[in-house]
């Protein structure tokens, strides 16, 4: 028998043994387990998911971030410096160093004053969700707690609806200390800069104090909960008596101007309402107030903040974003629950704009009219009525009198083909185009649709008109407000009810203190543009429960326009317009009139904005944005020489760049 020839169990066959349709016979789950032998490990290497796209990115960031922070850590401390000056030149002294090298030391004490937000809080009692946090920040420092547990933390950062205090079992209170507010957040300045420099010519915290207080409440609110302004009494009183009798140069930024304002009047005031300091308290204990960045008339910016918790940043993220911010977010209606949050905290309402039309302007005038929110810079000018030349706009003129337009139509129109309808007998319902919108309550759930039509349909509101708007679209807010602070101007200082605390913080109703020897300063930034005015539009989103919206489609692409989504921009330090932070120092307290009668010396300093030319400068040493201007080294400079003795005369007197001397003289006010 011929040999049978049989291969061996492990003899693979040749290509020349199999069968060209082999393959074509193979069954497909066959094929598939054959692919997956041959790819090792029974690994597809052919596929990726979002999954492993998703690791991969965050794996490669996780790791280049701590790469990052070990050559941070690892470098020289003076390495960020030198490639600073290897890219721009040598830097400036600080002023501190500058200073120091003159021979200048400390002198008089010096009082810090912060403003609304940046100043720290912390909790003292609070509910089961807030377990954990016994003294710890829940405002400023990395804001955690936003994250973790939002509404909880939304829970406690608001105040009682009805008195406009403590909610029952919470207890949030102001940081103490100088970090109270060196810092808002970790590397975000807001004192520390100025502290700084003054430590370098001898000062620490036996001469240097932070006056913190709890900012959401109202300015008299604060003595009768915490004591604040009777604890600032006491402090001014012994940093002056335990430096040699000199007195104090008070620095607010801010909300802090007015704060500082009411305690003027509230110090001299006799007790129960006021301090019982008497009439020279003033004159005894304070050499200067150099006021940062102080909206003593009020800013737009808050009116539009209380009418739809939006202001033009929020409002253009909204516009990139529809809906976003109105939807219900991981169980957080942002927006609403901001809303129902800040409508709590009365000191919002201490800036709303006060003079009404006879200071902001009407229907068909403002003090502003003819700027240009672009163009060359302006020459400094120490005189008045010597304003620059580029203040002339060549586009179509801004109607900033009018601060809130429904439709850019309107914000245009002649005074005579507006047809107001007016709101204020309109009738409220209980009938709401979105009832989810009960789960976050705000005022707006009892005015029904009639009423957000009656609103829409007045179409124009100028400062006089604001404060009617606010009181029928808020009146529980504005019934606590209107307890603590007034927008008028006084006819009669003497009349006896401008006594009463309300009215302490308008500088329009109340007069200066009987110090003719103190000096007032007026230190603010200008050429950046600061909303004005506002262009809105009924909100149609279904997902919305605040009915008004800036209408950010209202826009103009000429370059020289202020018209920029939906808000007119004014110059200004972003924040505060001129007219407000200058108009005070400049005509209404000059010399001897009705609201100064013992004479304050008064100075305007404006600091014009220059960005940093690149990133190694951080926000800059010559900026004149709202807060990064506390770390302006011709700023700090100035009130450094305050403080070691000098005057305004030493400092040079006025230092003008904007048109606010202009400006003040269009306004007819009674001096």
């Amino acid at each position: 028998m011929p040999l049978i020839h049989r291969k061996k169990p492990t003899e693979k066959p040749s290509e020349e043994e199999v069968p060209d349709d082999e393959d074509s016979q193979k069954k497909p789950h066959e094929s598939s387990k054959t692919h997956k032998k041959s790819s090792g490990g029974g690994v597809d290497k052919g596929k990726w998911s979002c999954v492993d796209s998703c690791c991969w990115f965050i794996g490669c960031v996780c790791v280049t971030w701590w790469f990052l922070l070990f050559l941070y850590n690892a470098m020289p401390a003076s390495f960020p410096q030198y490639v600073t000056e290897a890219i721009t030149g040598p830097l400036p002294d600080p002023p501190g160093v500058k200073l120091k090298k003159e021979g200048l030391k400390a002198k008089h004490p010096v009082i810090f004053i912060p403003g609304i937000v940046t100043g720290g809080l912390e909790l003292w009692e609070g509910k089961q969700c807030a377990d954990g946090l016994f003294r710890k920040r829940l405002w400023g420092g990395t804001f955690g707690e936003v994250y973790k547990r939002p509404l909880c933390w939304v829970e406690h950062m608001s105040l009682d609806n009805e008195t406009g205090m403590d909610p029952a079992g919470i207890r949030v209170r102001a940081v103490s200390g100088l970090v109270a507010a060196d810092y808002f957040a970790p590397g975000y300045f807001v004192w520390a800069v100025l502290i700084a420099n003054l430590a370098h010519i001898g000062y620490e915290e036996k001469n240097m104090y932070m006056a913190a207080y709890d900012w959401r409440l109202s300015f008299q609110n604060t003595e009768v909960r915490d004591q604040t302004l009777s604890r600032m009494k006491s402090n001014i009183e012994l940093m002056v008596s335990t430096n040699s009798g000199k007195k104090a140069v008070i620095v607010p930024h801010s909300m802090g101007v007015l704060y500082f304002l009411h305690f003027m009047k509230w110090v001299e005031a006799p007790a129960p309402m006021g301090g019982g300091g008497g009439p020279d308290w003033c004159a005894k204990y304070i050499k200067a107030v150099m006021n940062i960045g102080g909206p003593f008339l009020g800013v737009p910016k808050a009116v539009a903040g209380l009418f739809s918790a939006e202001a033009k940043d929020v409002a253009v993220a909204r516009a990139i974003a529809p809906g976003f911010l109105d939807t219900d977010i991981f169980r957080l209606q942002t927006l609403q629950h901001v809303m129902r949050m800040t409508r709590t905290w009365d000191s919002t309402m201490s800036m709303i704009p006060k003079g009404g039309d006879t200071i902001w302007g009407g229907l068909d005038w403002s003090p502003e009219k003819g700027h240009t929110c672009f163009g060359k810079k302006q020459k400094s000018n120490g005189t008045r009525g010597e304003d620059g030349e580029n203040s002339v706009s060549k586009t179509k003129p801004v109607n900033y009198g009018r601060i809130i337009s429904f439709g850019k139509e309107v914000a245009e129109a002649p005074p005579s083909e507006i047809k107001n309808i007016d709101f204020r007998g309109a009738v409220k319902g209980q009938s709401v185009p979105n009832n989810t919108c009960r789960d976050v309550w705000t005022e707006y759930h009892d005015m029904g649709i009639g009423g957000i039509k009656a609103i829409a349909e007045y179409k124009v509101y100028t400062a006089d008109a604001v404060i009617d708007l606010l009181h029928y679209v808020a009146p529980k807010m504005m019934a606590r407000g209107s307890a603590h602070f007034s927008y008028g101007i006084a006819d009669d200082l003497d009349d006896p009810k401008y006594q009463h605390h309300r009215h302490w913080s308008n500088p329009l109703e109340t007069k200066l203190p009987n110090a003719p020897e103190m000096e007032i300063f007026s230190l603010y930034g200008v050429g950046i543009p600061t909303e004005r005015s506002y262009v809105y539009k009924l909100n149609q989103s279904p997902d919305s429960c605040i009915p008004f919206q800036i209408f950010t489609n209202a826009h103009e692409e000429d370059e020289d326009s202020c018209l920029k989504a939906g808000v007119y921009n004014v110059d200004g330090d972003e924040t505060v317009p001129v007219l407000s932070a200058g108009f005070m120092c400049a005509k209404a307290w000059r010399g001897k009139t009705r609201f100064n009668p013992s004479g304050i010396k008064t100075y305007v300093r404006e600091y014009n904005h220059s960005p940093p030319a690149n990133l190694l400068e951080g926000r800059g040493t010559q900026s004149g944005a709202h807060v990064d201007i506390m770390g302006n080294f011709a700023l700090i400079e100035d009130i450094m020489r305050i403080a070691t003795g000098g005057n305004g005369s030493d400092i040079g007197h006025d230092q003008v760049y904007s048109g606010i001397y202009e400006w003040s003289e269009r306004i007819d006010l009674k001096l």
